[in-house]
């Protein structure tokens, strides 16, 4: 089924049934009806009500069957026991589509889980489609299509805008839109998916993707169900050019927990969302008041006023509001280049005694006259070296003086540069902020949130202007020896057949073996235990590095086995390899997880003995191309450390990106097989002369079953 199909009726009905209507608008079946008789829905309204001719003033009708026409949409308000018998009935007098209020199923246990069933199985034999159960239902807001009982609509409907708004929880959704409308920001449309039998949050991106009265998409997230379906969601809102902003939540440990029980779904680890967030060119915000504003501010810059980048120019009439955006904005991720030399000179020659370097402090005088704040502002406006610039007004807005001096200086900037970014960090009266938003400037309360927000747009705009990065393609692969899960000997086999490099080693079985292997490899030599209950080797003595003669590696070889019999006398040693020994310039740890809904994911980070300690990592879905995983190199707080930082050789990242990039494929082509895979450490040589595995362990897919269930 394509994702979004058949939500015309659902989210634009010309007719609505209400099953379970009553007249007490206080109740579930009441004020649905009491919404669409307030703000005047033109469409037909049919309650149904099998004990009553007549409700809130409409003609009841006994059951669906009554009828005298098909409505396209169905609202469903009766005992979770009674919904899917309802549904049916919808379903056989043609109704498109039905939204379910009643709570009481999956999230409660068996019992609620076998009626859902019920539903879905019915949505999938007749087509209908289901929103819900459990649900907060949808609202159409320009067409006063109203299938909701929030209570956020008994004073108001939001204004009709661009916003629309797809939500998991309802009170989260609601809420957004009752913050969007107190922005004055207008909706579009409001959808909550609830317990997603039928219709889920993708559906509802794919859908306002291609409705044209929605511009950006605000998004409220507990879990996905569906992680293909979700993707290409959101990779098609990025293609039709919508910004998905996404609010997702349950990102500890207690929230996951509580995103389960709420939702009877399963959590990903939250790094994983942020790295499909991020391939697909959403934007992830972690406040509802976040998610709003930075909606808002989007609506008002597409298409073409999306900054290009993440430099800022700041200006204030304050140093120390200079220096408390400053540390905002570095914190958010923006940067703040100096000002060029004949900016400053402008800037010097209004205000002699300005800072004017970025941030500009241009103290209280430029406040004085309004040619005086244009000139400034029209100086750092014409800077190229930056992509958008920020004015902290303060508390300037609620002085009539000071209003009246920069809403002229504004409204002839606005008209000089149409096209520029100026953002306003700005608290003020309501009017006075209206009156802004009507000349096109984006205004954010508070500092930190003003610096989010633009860095969140300098994200929106990268993403919509790059190319979408295609997927590689991998085909199941053959199915690997059961050598491969054994230790790192046939790991690091079968992952070298895939391109990752590896050392020339042997697995021998006694000294005289040993010392053979290491005259024929070269001294210095490793020699590690082979051993299939025995990962870790390091902790039961089983590696010894840097033997430079036959007698130090006879010895090591007598040492080891005494040591390891001694530490872990059940292990089946399978008995040692040697290896020439290697040395490099940096350390990286690559690998992959089985997530429980995105699948494999590849993970690089900084390697050696430390890694878990201090897990400087980047994630990304499986596979990734050389591109993608040079990008995940280069987000690595360690990766200036890599490219030769303080004089060190840079290592080759060509090679690591190469190495991530095959092991992505190889995780991708043996998904139902393997469940985890860890090379530690890729050893990086100095630029040019390539990377090497010197460790590695396969987990099959039964044996992580395992551990899970245990």
């Amino acid at each position: 089924m394509q994702t979004g199909r058949g939500l015309e009726a659902l989210l634009r009905p010309c007719s609505i049934a209400i099953i379970g209507a009553s007249q007490d608008p206080t109740k579930i079946g009441g004020r649905p009806l009491q919404l669409l008789l307030k703000y005047g829905y033109a469409g037909t309204i049919y309650p149904v009500n099998p004990r009553a001719p007549e409700v809130q003033g409409l003609k009841a009708y006994a059951s669906v069957a009554d009828l005298p026409d098909a409505p396209d949409l169905g609202i469903i308000a009766v005992e979770a026991e009674k919904a899917p018998d309802a549904v049916e009935q919808c379903a056989a007098r043609g109704m498109q589509a039905v939204v379910i209020f009643s709570s009481g199923f999956a999230e409660l246990g068996e019992a609620g889980q076998a009626l859902q069933q019920r539903l879905r199985d019915t949505a999938q034999r007749t087509g209908i489609r289901i929103l819900g159960p459990n649900c907060l239902g949808a609202v159409s807001v320009p067409d006063k299509s109203i299938a909701t009982f929030s209570i956020v609509l008994e004073d108001a409907l939001p204004p009709a805008g661009v916003l629309g708004i797809v939500s998991q929880s309802g009170n989260l959704g609601s809420f957004t839109m009752r913050l969007a409308g107190e922005r004055g920001a207008g909706v579009s449309r409001f959808m909550t998916t609830g317990n997603e039998c039928d219709v889920d949050v993708a559906d509802g991106i794919a859908w306002l993707a291609r409705d044209p009265a929605t511009k950006v998409i605000l998004c409220c997230l507990e879990t996905c169900r569906d992680a293909p379906r979700l993707i290409a969601a959101l990779e098609e809102a990025r293609d039709a050019g919508k910004p998905v902003i996404v609010l997702k939540i349950g990102t500890s440990a207690a929230g996951q927990a509580a995103a389960a029980s709420h939702t009877g779904a399963m959590a990903g680890a939250d790094a994983v969302f942020d790295a499909v967030f991020a391939r697909t060119g959403a934007v992830r915000v972690h406040s509802v008041e976040q998610l709003v504003s930075l909606g808002h501010v989007a609506s008002m810059l597409l298409p073409d006023r999306l900054p290009k980048g993440p430099r800022v120019a700041l200006l204030t009439a304050s140093g120390g509001f200079g220096v408390l955006l400053a540390d905002a904005a570095s914190a958010a991720g923006l940067s703040l280049p100096e000002l060029s030399a004949e900016t400053q000179r402008r800037i010097l020659d209004v205000v002699p005694f300005a800072s004017a370097r970025n941030p500009v402090d241009a103290t209280a005088q430029m406040s004085s006259r309004p040619e005086m704040l244009h000139k400034i502002l029209s100086a750092i406006v014409e800077d190229e070296s930056c992509d958008a610039v920020v004015l902290l007004l303060a508390s300037s807005l609620g002085l009539p003086r000071l209003r009246s001096v920069y809403m002229a200086a504004l409204r002839s900037i606005r008209e000089q540069h149409p096209d520029r970014l100026i953002m306003l960090c700005v608290r003020g009266p309501q009017d006075a902020v209206a009156e802004l938003h009507a000349m096109g400037f984006p205004t954010v309360d508070g500092i930190d949130a003003c610096c989010n927000t633009l860095a969140s747009l300098a994200k929106l705009g990268q993403a919509s202007r790059s190319a979408a990065e295609p997927v590689p393609a991998v085909a199941p692969a053959a199915p690997l020896s059961a050598d491969a899960f054994r230790h790192e000997f046939g790991a690091k086999r079968a992952l070298a057949a895939v391109g990752i490099p590896v050392l020339p080693e042997q697995l021998v079985t006694d000294a005289d073996a040993a010392v053979h292997a290491a005259e024929a490899l070269g001294f210095p030599v490793v020699m590690k235990i082979a051993s299939k209950d025995l990962p870790h080797k390091t902790e039961v003595g089983g590696v010894k590095v840097g033997l430079t003669s036959a007698q130090e590696v006879r010895a090591a070889y007598d040492e080891m086995r005494r040591t390891v019999a001694a530490k872990a006398p059940a292990a089946v040693v399978d008995g040692v390899l040697i290896a020439p020994m290697a040395k490099g310039v940096a350390e990286l740890i690559l690998g992959t997880t089985t997530d429980p809904i995105f699948g494999p994911v590849v993970m690089v980070g900084l390697g050696g003995i430390f890694a878990e300690i201090i897990q400087d990592t980047a994630v990304q879905t499986a596979p990734v191309s050389e591109p993608q995983a040079a990008s995940m190199l280069r987000s690595l707080k360690a990766f200036p450390v890599l490219n030769g930082a303080r004089g060190r050789p840079p290592a080759d990242l060509e090679a690591a990106a190469q190495a991530v990039a095959a092991l992505s494929r190889f995780a991708a082509a043996h998904a139902d097989a393997v469940s985890e895979i860890d090379i530690n450490p890729l050893l990086l040589m100095p630029k040019g002369q390539g990377a090497v595995a010197l460790d590695a362990l396969l987990v099959p897919r039964a044996k992580a079953d395992v551990k899970e269930k245990s």
